[in-house]
């Protein structure tokens, strides 16, 4: 029995130390010889500050509108939490996954089952459809700006040593090697999520919950709603990042194609498995950007500062979600 123990504590530890490993190894790899100095130079005096907030707001509203959405998607199932409930747990999962990649999503549930009584594994259900609405947006997304933006894609590709055409060069380019590692984890990071939401399912007899969560999106009864929740959320999170553009000098120039093309790659670098991807982020942005012109050295301070402040709001939302929640509910 103790043995069983301290296995299960080295898996969770294990679950903990990697992601963060993974992505102190990639952030050290990406900025070698970067003058940190330059940093607080932009912090302090070289960026719009309007710009950021503004893009931060976005970043609110887009939990906002995820929280909405699952309101709707947990009403077929006779499940009525508060729509404010449903935002400070998304506010929760976001902050969990910062310690735990992909932990979140068990976190919001606990905290509805917690505070509305609603059905754990239901709503874990309704995550499942959750994740795949949004693997189909990030898949169409992709699609469009992949389309309308194929050389630069293209050039990306040759630029980190994935140009498939010059095997010499793939072989001995550390970028190739480094997205090699992102695209293992994520497959990693896959692999353990659907065997432990198998297992926990199996050990605690609520696979048919789940599968009535999951299914329960055909029966909602607002859809132009939940698709307005949808939009909304995804126009959110491209808001907050193409703003940020207009907080620096060296990058307030690029159109709304541009931002595209790097909200795409971005979204797909933050499927690796790092707290809120950082790492695989910071290469994948500072890779584009430098495409687009932008000096080694200013890129790398984009990178940084952005998602160093969109990880602070993150924080921020999720102690204000606990906080809420238990001043809210203190009589419980």
């Amino acid at each position: 029995m103790e043995g069983t123990e301290r296995k299960n504590i080295f898996k969770k530890v294990l679950q903990v130390v990697l992601p963060l490993l993974l992505g102190v190894f990639i952030l050290v790899y990406v900025y070698q010889d970067f003058n940190f100095q330059r940093v607080g130079e932009v912090l302090w005096g070289g960026m719009e500050y309007t710009w950021i907030l503004l893009s931060l707001a976005f970043g609110v509203l887009a939990n906002l509108f995820r929280g909405w959405r699952w309101k709707l998607a947990l009403e077929p199932l006779n499940e009525y939490p508060k729509a404010s409930h449903c935002a400070y747990a998304i506010f929760i999962s976001y902050a969990s996954n910062l310690v735990i990649p992909r932990v979140g999503e068990i976190t919001r549930c606990g905290v509805l089952s917690k505070y509305d009584q609603v059905s754990f594994s239901k709503s874990l259900g309704t995550v499942v459809s959750e994740r795949m609405i949004d693997t189909l947006c990030v898949v169409l997304i992709t699609g469009v700006v992949l389309l309308l933006q194929m050389p630069m894609f293209a050039t990306f590709f040759a630029e980190t040593g994935t140009d498939l055409g010059c095997y010499t060069e793939v072989l001995i380019s550390g970028h190739f090697y480094l997205i090699i590692l992102c695209v293992l984890a994520a497959i990693m990071l896959v692999f353990f999520m659907i065997r432990n939401i198998a297992l926990f399912a199996k050990l605690k007899g609520i696979l048919q919950n789940v599968w009535q969560g999951a299914v329960a999106l055909k029966d909602i009864r607002q859809k132009p709603l939940y698709l307005m929740c949808t939009v909304g959320i995804w126009v959110s999170y491209f808001l907050e990042f193409y703003l940020a553009f207009f907080a620096f000098e060296f990058s307030s120039h690029f159109g709304v194609s541009v931002g595209l093309v790097m909200f795409v790659v971005g979204t797909l670098a933050v499927i690796v498995p790092t707290p809120n991807g950082a790492g695989p982020w910071h290469f994948a942005i500072m890779t584009m950007l430098m495409l687009y012109g932008v000096g080694k050295e200013d890129a790398g301070i984009f990178a940084l500062l952005v998602h160093g402040i969109q990880t602070f709001l993150l924080i921020l939302l999720g102690i204000y979600g606990l906080l809420a929640l238990s001043f809210i509910n203190k009589t419980k």
